[in-house]
């Protein structure tokens, strides 16, 4: 019998964007600042010329406290770092001159830290320095933002207008909170409620998982809370992302991707993470540290050799160097399958697809299938259908093109990952996971763009709008 919320994906109708959504925040309303290395704290400037300081300090109970200022003086804006008696000034040559600035903020995300100046509303980095960087070159001058006792002491210093966990530039990955079976799950006001990742001013190391409800008759977006994580591989508190929150009976499995600390130079490597939660735990509101273990999927070209799209040298190319975004839901019969990128190089990357009878039994995933023909192919999530389970993904532009020269497209693949079909709808720049989502309004599609943010003194990673889509009117 078919499942009663089984989607037919035939009789999808072609999908249009209705809405963007983009909540800019540094310091997050509502929020306080926790022991994890994302914080924030603004200050209203009472005129564009006036001298002003705005700080966060953390440091070890009783120990000296180490502190991270925005300073403004003279137009110009720039970080300082007090630690261990000595301070240093750190300003860019380009962007430290704000002369319209209208309120300073200093935040940390990671490693970085991050100078602001907030001018006709729009928040602007001014100035950046990565703590990490700077502590493999003057350790006893560095503190290391990960450590917990260093975090335990976080705080705003005196005279913050507002302070709080750091929010976000933009939002990306989203997925549905789930149950098991992979219904959506309802925190009983009608509401989705989503996991994306917060992205802060920068690469992978400065974003978060942050919890969200979208209302699916006014699209209003709002903010529920942060996930942070701790692992088993390394000390410290880390905001890893890509995340899937699901409710399995008494227990909330929370299943991650390791980006908090990568870096494609000093620390190269991805894998993903799964922390179980017991159910009591109000898990969608508020700031939560999680302890988590390894989730080892297994990785390779898949059991049968055989890709989603022929591949024409002969070979199933070389050994994943990383895993990332997984989905998880169980099927009928009790069989967990766990949908996740795996990667030949970075960033060269595919669907893969295990099954296994426990997702906490490291051991006892197999992998069923991977599409290692596709070369730049994310955002994977398992689908019930009218024709059984489908695997949504979203193939980008830069991805190998297939027979009839597509890229850019969201396909729809078999347990197999071989392609079974497409969904009709836009895609928007980057790489916007296809998630779907049923309303009384009809079908819902939540992805997203590569717009930026926060001006040019930042790198990539500071996207993107939330992008909506539903059927086209007519």
């Amino acid at each position: 019998m078919t499942h009663p919320d089984a989607w037919d994906l035939g009789a999808l109708p072609p999908l249009t964007p209705v809405a963007r959504r983009r909540p800019v925040a540094l310091a997050q309303p509502g929020t306080a600042v926790v022991a994890a290395p994302y914080a924030a704290a603004e200050l209203d400037l009472a005129s564009p010329d006036a001298d002003a300081v705005v700080g966060l300090a953390a440091g070890p109970a009783g120990g000296a406290p180490t502190a991270l200022r925005a300073r403004r003086a003279a137009g110009r804006t720039w970080l300082e770092l007090e630690h261990d008696g000595t301070t240093s000034r750190h300003e860019s040559r380009r962007h430290a001159r704000s002369p319209r600035a209208e309120a300073l903020a200093v935040t940390l995300t990671g490693s970085l830290a991050t100078a602001w100046t907030r001018e006709a509303g729009t928040w602007r980095a001014r100035a950046v320095l990565d703590l990490a960087e700077l502590r493999s070159r003057e350790p006893a001058t560095t503190p290391d933002p990960f450590d917990a006792d260093w975090l335990a002491g976080l705080r705003a210093e005196p005279g913050a207008d507002r302070a709080g966990t750091f929010g976000q530039l933009g939002l990306r990955d989203p997925h549905l909170v789930t149950h098991a079976d992979g219904t959506a799950y309802d925190g009983g006001d009608g509401l989705l409620l989503l996991s994306a990742t917060s992205a802060g001013p920068g690469g992978f190391g400065t974003g978060h998982t942050s919890l969200w409800s979208l209302d699916p008759t006014t699209l209003a977006l709002a903010h529920r809370g942060d996930l942070f994580f701790h692992r088993t591989d390394r000390a410290g508190v880390l905001g890893d992302h890509a995340t899937h929150v699901v409710r399995d009976g008494d227990r909330w499995l929370v299943a991650t991707s390791t980006w908090g600390d990568f870096d494609v130079d000093r620390n190269p490597h991805v894998s993903m993470t799964l922390a179980v939660v017991p159910a009591g735990t109000d898990l969608l509101h508020g700031s939560h540290v999680l302890d988590t273990v390894p989730l080892p999927a297994p990785t390779g070209p898949g059991p049968d050799g055989t890709d989603d799209t022929d591949d024409t040298d002969g070979t199933d190319g070389p050994a994943p160097v990383g895993t990332w975004d997984p989905h998880l839901v169980r099927d009928d019969d009790g069989t967990w399958l766990l949908a996740f990128v795996q990667a030949t190089l970075f960033f060269v990357f595919h669907p893969a697809l295990a099954a296994g009878p426990d997702p906490t039994d490291p051991a006892g995933w197999t992998l069923r299938a991977a599409a290692t023909a596709r070369t730049a192919c994310e955002g994977p999530s398992l689908l019930r259908t009218t024709d059984g389970w489908r695997v949504l993904a979203s193939h980008g532009r830069d991805g190998r093109k297939d027979a009839e020269g597509a890229a850019a497209t969201y396909p729809v693949l078999d347990l197999d990952l071989r392609e079974v079909g497409r969904l009709d709808a836009a895609y928007p720049t980057n790489l916007p996971w296809p998630t779907l989502a049923r309303t009384a309004a009809g079908p819902l599609m939540i992805g997203f763009d590569s717009t930026p943010a926060g001006g040019p003194l930042l790198g990539y990673g500071t996207h993107g709008d939330l992008v909506l889509q539903r059927p086209a009117e007519g």
